[in-house]
């Protein structure tokens, strides 16, 4: 029996886990890391398709806070520098620590949350994107990342009035809601 999860035998020839060479997958743009160091991660895209902040219950659950934010990306733009090894995954829908889409990624050692998988695109945290140094780099980052709305603020446990679109579950799909999760008109 394998001690690798159910579900990884091929993904190690789909991006973001397969190998691909320096010239293949272009410029590096951001590098990422798990906070022990055992998972790292490269981005090519200067910014991601859109940033989040996500208020759901599954969310808060599994980051143990308030709510996520993500950043998200097409995973053709991110290369794990060890393919799947070191990490780990878990299935919420399943329930299960199976390789099974849509899916969350830990790192297997010091269990950082790395990213969401889905079909197409990567949910990753910008927390674990490095930020650089200097407040030069620091300030090129959070613009980089900057938040375009919040979702799910409905299941929100705090307020957070910062004048960034609301929705009440998925954006662009749910109704719109104002600093106070009351409908906007």
């Amino acid at each position: 029996m394998s001690d690798k999860p159910e579900g990884t035998k091929d993904m190690a020839q789909r991006p973001p886990y397969q190998h691909r060479s320096a010239e293949d997958f272009g410029e590096v743009k951001w590098r990422g890391k798990c906070q022990c160091g055992q998972v790292k991660y490269k981005l090519n895209q200067e910014k991601p398709l859109k940033a989040k902040f996500c208020h759901c219950r599954g969310c808060q659950m599994t980051h143990a806070a308030p709510f996520q934010w993500a950043a998200i990306f097409h995973k053709e733009n991110l290369l794990f520098e060890k393919g799947a090894e070191g990490l780990a995954f878990y299935s919420s829908t399943n329930k299960t620590r199976d390789y099974s889409l849509p899916t969350k990624v830990f790192c297997s050692w010091c269990r950082s949350p790395i990213m969401d998988e889905g079909r197409n695109v990567c949910l990753l945290f910008p927390e674990s994107i490095e930020c650089g140094d200097t407040d030069a780099e620091r300030l090129e980052w959070r613009k980089a990342f900057e938040v375009d709305c919040h979702i799910f603020y409905n299941q929100r446990i705090v307020e957070i009035p910062d004048g960034k679109p609301k929705w009440a579950g998925m954006d662009e799909d749910s109704e719109r809601v104002d600093d106070m999760g009351k409908p906007t008109e």
